[in-house]
C-alpha cells in the first residue's frame, strides 16, 4: 500500500490539536505574526473537536475583576490548595492575569453569556464559574481560529513530531495521516504549538459494553498531548497527578451547578451527612494545613477536591453506600428544576437520557453518585503535562529559559493539557494558554531561533514506514487468523487497549482496587506494560485506516501510562488521597515530597530519569 504524500512546507506556526488550547494558539498567532504561515492540524473537525465538542454550560475560570469578584493572586491560592500545594504558580497567575479578556473575546463573538438582572455582572455558578448557554460555544470558537490560519488540516492524526537535524532537541514539524483518506501527511514548521487532549480510557472505565464510549472525559482524548511531546524527549511533570471526578452514576453528569447553583448536598444510602466524619482521620494523614474545615467555612479556602472523594470513597467501603445527590428538594422550585435538565441538554445529554430511560425523576428520587476511574490530563483539576517556561517577568531563574510555555525541546510549545502544574485553567483558560504560547512561538521565530531547520528525507521516509506498518503487519498475516479476531502473529488496538486498562486497573490504582497501589504493584504494572509495549513495536496490526487510528491512539496511550506509572513509583508519599493511594506510603509527606516531579524519557533507549524540581510560592496566603 503507498497512500499519497501531502508535505505542507514553510510553515511558520503548526498548531497539533485544535480544541480550546490550539484555536486559541492559532487566533493569537495571527494577531503577533500577520504574515505568518499558520497551519492547524486537528484529528477530528474543527467545528466539534476537543473536550468541549458536545456542548459546556459554565466557563469554569473567570475572575471577573472588572466587576471587583477576583484577581488572579485569588486563583492561584485556590487551585494551590485544592492541588495539595502541588502547582506552577508563576503559570497559574500568568493565566489568570488574561483569561478574562478571552471569556470577553467570547462574549463577543456571539456566545451567550448569562448575566446576574440586578448587578449586570456575569451570572455566577460559583466562585470561579459563570454560566453560558454553551452548546455552540466550540463552533464559535473555532471560527475565530479558523479566520486566523492559512490554513486547517481536519482528521488528521498527528503521529510523532519531526526534529532538526542541525541542532539537537529543536522540533520542525510533525507528521501524521488522514483518517479518512489513509494520505501520508508532512508538516515542516519552524514553531509548534502542540494543543492535543490529555489521557481517558487508560484506566478501565466503570462503564462497559455499548456504555463504554459513556466516559467523564472525552473518550476520543487519547493522551496524544503526552505521547508527541515524550516521543520527542521533552520533560514532563506531576504526571502522577491524575484525577478521580465524583459524577452521576454511569452517565459521568457533572455536579458543579447542582451543588454551586441549585445548592443541593450529598448524603449516604442512610440520609446521613457523612464527610465531616472522615475529616479528622483524613486531617492526621494529610496535616492541618490541607485540610481545616472550621477555616474552609469562615474564608475562601476550599475543602481540596481530593479529600473530599476520600471521603465518598471511605464511606462507601464502611458499607454505608450508595451516595446521593439531595435533588428532591431543590426540584420543588420549577426554575431550578429546569436548570438542572438544562445542564445537562447543553453538554452532557448521555446523563439526561440515562435518568429517563431508568426511571429516575430527580424530583422524586435523589440520583446515585459514584468516583469515575482515573483520568491524567492538566486543564481541569490536575496538573500533567510538559515542564514549560514560565513569563520572564513572574518565573524564578529555574522556571524560565526563554520563550513563555516552550517545553524543554527547543521551538516545541504547549497549551491546555499538554502544559504541565497548571490546574483549573478549564476552556477559557487553555485558550488563553494557547494565545500565550503563540506569542511567544512569533517573538521565537522573529528573534531568528527557527533558522537552518533541516528536515531529511530519510527522516520523513522512515515515520512513513512505522506509521503504516500496522497494516502492512495485517495484511501478511491476515490469513492466520483464527476465531474472529485471535492471530498468533499480532494484536489488534482493542485488544491492546484491553490490555492496557486491565493492568492499568489493577497495578495502578484504578476503581477495581480502590485507587490503591504500592511499590510492588507498581513495578508489576511496568513490567507489564513494557510487555505490551513490545508487542505493538512487533505486532500490532490495523485491518484499515480506522484501526490504523485506534492503533496509534493506543500508543499514545501506552506512552501516557507509562509516565504516570513511573512518576507515582518516584513520589514516594500520599499526596492526593481520593485520587490515588500510596499503600506503602500513606501519608503526605511535605519533609521530602514538597516539590514537583519531572521526567524525561530518552527517545532513543526509551530510559527514564526522574528528578526533583523546586516548588516556588509565589503567591502569599493572605488575600
Amino acid at each position: 500500500m503507498d497512500y499519497k504524500t501531502v508535505v505542507e512546507d514553510n510553515i511558520d506556526v503548526l498548531v497539533v490539536g485544535a480544541g480550546l488550547g490550539g484555536t486559541g494558539a492559532a487566533f493569537e498567532a495571527r494577531y503577533w505574526g500577520p504574515t505568518k504561515k499558520i497551519v492547524i492540524a486537528e484529528k477530528a473537525n474543527i467545528m466539534r473537536s476537543g473536550a468541549v465538542a458536545q456542548g459546556l454550560y459554565a466557563i469554569n475560570c473567570y475572575m471577573g475583576s472588572r466587576f471587583g469578584e477576583n484577581n488572579p493572586e485569588d486563583h492561584v491560592r485556590y487551585a494551590r490548595i485544592d492541588l495539595m500545594g502541588m502547582v506552577r504558580e508563576d503559570l497559574l497567575f500568568d493565566m489568570a492575569r488574561h483569561v478574562d479578556s478571552a471569556v470577553h473575546q467570547f462574549e463577543e463573538w456571539g456566545l451567550p453569556l448569562m448575566r446576574n438582572e440586578k448587578t449586570g455582572a456575569y451570572q455566577r455558578e460559583g466562585r470561579w464559574q459563570i454560566m453560558i448557554h454553551g452548546e455552540s460555544y466550540k463552533p464559535i470558537v473555532a471560527e475565530a481560529a479558523t479566520k486566523s490560519a492559512d490554513k486547517v488540516f481536519n482528521r488528521i492524526c498527528v503521529t510523532h513530531l519531526l526534529m532538526d537535524e542541525s541542532k539537537a532537541n529543536r522540533v520542525g514539524g510533525a507528521v501524521g495521516f488522514n483518517v479518512r483518506t489513509g494520505d501520508y501527511h508532512v508538516f515542516k514548521s519552524k514553531a509548534v504549538i502542540v494543543g492535543a487532549g490529555g489521557a481517558s480510557n487508560i484506566y478501565k472505565p466503570r462503564s462497559v459494553g455499548e456504555g463504554a464510549g459513556r466516559v467523564w472525559y472525552a473518550p476520543w482524548s487519547s493522551g496524544s498531548a503526552y505521547g508527541l511531546l515524550i516521543g520527542a524527549g521533552a520533560k514532563m511533570t506531576q504526571m502522577e497527578n491524575r484525577i478521580v471526578l465524583a459524577r452521576f452514576k454511569d452517565g459521568y453528569g457533572p455536579v458543579g451547578a447542582y451543588f454551586l447553583h441549585l445548592k443541593t448536598y450529598t448524603q449516604n444510602a442512610y440520609g446521613e451527612e457523612y464527610e465531616s466524619k472522615w475529616f479528622p482521620a483524613l486531617q492526621e494523614m494529610v496535616g492541618k494545613e490541607y485540610l481545616d474545615p472550621e477555616a474552609s467555612h469562615r474564608t475562601h479556602r476550599p475543602i481540596p477536591t481530593c479529600l473530599r472523594n476520600h471521603a465518598l470513597i471511605s464511606e462507601v467501603n464502611a458499607g454505608r453506600g450508595p451516595i446521593h445527590m439531595v435533588t428532591m428538594e431543590a426540584f420543588q422550585d420549577p426554575h431550578l428544576e429546569e436548570i438542572g435538565w438544562h445542564n445537562f441538554l447543553g453538554m452532557t445529554v448521555g446523563q439526561a437520557v440515562l435518568w429517563a430511560a431508568t426511571d429516575v425523576d430527580p424530583k422524586y428520587e435523589n440520583p446515585e453518585l459514584t468516583t469515575s476511574e482515573p483520568y491524567v490530563m492538566g486543564s481541569h483539576a490536575t496538573g500533567c503535562g510538559a515542564w514549560c517556561s514560565g513569563p520572564e517577568d513572574v518565573s524564578p531563574e529555574e522556571y524560565f529559559w526563554g520563550y513563555n510555555r516552550m517545553t524543554t525541546v527547543e521551538g516545541l510549545f504547549g497549551a491546555g493539557d499538554a502544559v504541565g502544574g497548571t490546574p483549573h485553567a478549564f476552556s477559557s483558560g487553555s485558550f488563553t494558554e494557547g494565545r500565550l504560547a503563540a506569542k511567544a512561538a512569533c517573538k521565537y521565530i522573529d528573534d531568528g531561533k527557527a533558522e537552518g531547520i533541516v528536515i531529511s528525507d530519510a527522516q520523513i521516509q522512515r515515520r512513513k514506514e512505522e506509521i503504516y506498518k500496522p497494516m502492512e503487519t495485517y495484511r501478511v498475516y491476515r490469513n492466520a487468523i483464527t476465531a474472529g479476531t485471535v492471530n498468533p502473529h499480532y494484536i489488534n488496538p482493542r485488544q491492546g487497549l484491553d490490555r492496557l486498562q486491565k493492568l492499568m486497573d489493577e497495578y495502578v490504582g484504578g476503581v477495581t482496587v480502590n485507587y490503591m497501589t504500592n511499590d510492588k504493584l507498581l513495578n508489576i504494572g511496568l513490567k507489564k506494560l513494557k510487555l505490551l509495549e513490545e508487542d505493538w513495536e512487533n505486532g500490532i496490526a490495523a485491518e484499515d485506516i480506522h484501526e490504523l487510528l485506534r492503533a496509534w491512539e493506543l500508543k499514545h496511550r501506552i506512552m501516557t501510562s507509562e509516565a504516570v506509572i513511573q512518576h507515582t513509583l518516584f513520589r514516594e508519599e500520599t499526596r492526593w488521597p481520593g485520587y490515588y493511594y500510596r499503600g506503602d506510603h500513606m501519608k503526605l509527606d511535605d519533609e521530602n515530597w514538597h516539590v514537583l516531579t519531572v521526567s524525561r524519557r530518552d527517545p532513543e533507549t526509551g530510559e527514564y530519569t526522574m528528578e526533583k524540581a523546586p516548588l516556588y510560592h509565589l503567591i502569599d496566603d493572605e488575600e
